[in-house]
């Protein structure tokens, strides 16, 4: 019964070990599979980083000048960038707070026309670049759910691997168990029979 027990969590352990052997390069096809779209609409868009801090670019991101967003982590740093000149258009505003402003302004008609226009642009760039903002930061949640997915993949390969490996060896080595033991245990009950006392 023991031995029975033992043989069961074995086949368990073995077909556990395939399962993750099987999912693990799936899981891989998955994550690069993914990381290949995000890259494509990205690439799809143009969106290039500016060239130097005359064109628009903060210090934070001196490193990306002038290279075109094709990545994740390059997606965040854009968006990052996008950030900036809102808070700069707006005087570190909110698309939320300037909308707000903007319309107390126009239901208040004693409100300046010119402060009118200048709250409608700071609206609109503002509700542009969060937009904008939106979807590279969507991109690079996709590309950190690829690596995530990908880590995965690696990791239950391995593991998959090891544990079919040594569910393996452990039912090797109780076959050969059972070879060695049974014909002993045989031969002491046959033995009493055959030489009787």
């Amino acid at each position: 019964m023991l031995h029975t027990a033992h043989a069961l969590v074995r086949y368990l352990a073995a077909a556990t070990g395939l399962a993750l052997l099987v999912a693990g390069p799936i899981m891989l096809g998955v994550g690069i599979s993914g990381r290949h779209q995000v890259t494509s609409q990205l690439v799809a868009q143009q969106i290039t980083f500016p060239a130097d801090a005359k064109a628009g670019l903060p210090a934070a991101e001196a490193g990306y000048a002038g290279r075109e967003v094709t990545t994740g982590p390059q997606a965040k740093a854009f968006s990052d960038m996008i950030e900036t000149h809102i808070k700069e258009a707006t005087g570190g505003k909110t698309y939320s707070q300037v909308s707000t402003a903007y319309l107390a302004a126009e239901a208040d008609k004693a409100t300046p026309a010119a402060a009118l226009t200048t709250l409608s642009g700071e609206r609109e760039t503002a509700f542009m670049g969060e937009s904008l903002r939106g979807s590279l930061l969507s991109a690079y949640q996709a590309w950190e759910v690829t690596d995530l997915v990908i880590g995965l993949g690696l990791a239950f390969t391995g593991i998959g691997a090891v544990t079919l490996f040594g569910a393996g060896v452990a039912l090797a080595g109780t076959r050969r168990a059972r070879k060695v033991t049974v014909p002993e245990t045989a031969a002491t009950l046959v033995e009493p029979e055959l030489n009787p006392r």
